[in-house]
């Protein structure tokens, strides 16, 4: 009988990563989910799925739990980087600190995974590192300019990391998302009205967040299990895509940013979300 292969997985407490870690569980994966609000994930613990905390904002506690998992397990097979969010505001109010702490979460926090898990991984000649990023690592939107900035350079890294990796056997792979059917939008409304309530931004940052709100409030966006479906499909694969490109509108925004160059694709974003700048 093969050996049981260890998945450890960010961002479980909810959404794409706690249905990740369901599909990977029942398809018998031994799946660690990781995440910092494990008052969550009494369900996954409940289903025999390993439950830790992770902090991905402090380096010390991604470093005791990923150590913790390996001094078990003898190494991780799989890493599924899903943790992220999207903070909102315009450029010029975002305070450094919190941009700071955007590019710690979407993209330092999975360089120092990656650093930590690589290792036992290239031991074995074998691993798969998922990364899932977002098509706003391809395309861009009004006063999401840090977020945008984390997913673009996730992209980059990865791209890099693929080449360094297959040497040893190691594939990375990045999820490219489009509209999913969580509180993400919500949130990102939130941190919008907190960063440019008040000054030049006002009108469009209000405009802008109820825009976010109806949508992400809607039945048009992708379920997460679609992605956790998606990433299952990545993990099984013999020789998976070096990209998997899902979810609503994904295709239909990057055809459109590849078709018609970047000035008419700003008039096309600004369309869409009902307003001319």
């Amino acid at each position: 009988m093969a050996q049981q292969q260890v998945v450890f997985l960010t961002g479980a407490s909810s959404g794409i990563g706690k249905e990740t870690a369901v599909i990977l569980h029942n398809a018998g994966y031994k799946v660690y989910a990781a995440a910092r609000r494990i008052e969550c994930m009494q369900d996954l613990q409940d289903m025999g799925i390993c439950v830790v905390f992770i902090d991905l904002l402090q380096e010390e506690s991604i470093r005791l739990c990923v150590e913790s998992v390996m001094q078990k397990e003898g190494g991780i097979d799989i890493l599924i980087s899903n943790a992220g969010y999207g903070f909102y505001g315009a450029v010029e109010d975002t305070p450094l600190e919190s941009a700071k702490a955007q590019l710690e979460v979407n993209l330092f926090a999975f360089a120092h995974l990656v650093q930590l898990i690589a290792p036992s991984m290239r031991a074995k000649g074998a691993g798969k590192i998922i990364a899932v990023s977002s098509i706003a690592g391809k395309v861009w939107t009004p006063f999401g300019g840090w977020y945008h900035a984390s997913k673009f350079a996730l992209e980059g890294l990865c791209d890099s990391l693929r080449l360094e990796l297959k040497p040893f056997g190691i594939a990375v792979i990045i999820i490219e998302p489009g509209g999913i059917k969580t509180d993400w939008g919500i949130i990102a409304a939130r941190h919008l009205r907190e960063i440019s309530e008040s000054g030049a931004y006002k009108q469009q940052c209000e405009h802008y967040a109820r825009a976010l709100e109806q949508t992400y409030q809607g039945s048009s966006l992708s379920s997460p299990s679609l992605i956790a479906r998606t990433i299952y499909q990545a993990i099984s694969a013999k020789i998976p895509k070096t990209r998997y490109l899902v979810g609503f509108m994904a295709r239909p925004m990057l055809y459109a940013k590849r078709l018609l160059g970047d000035r008419l694709f700003d008039a096309i974003i600004a369309y869409a979300w009902g307003k001319r700048w």
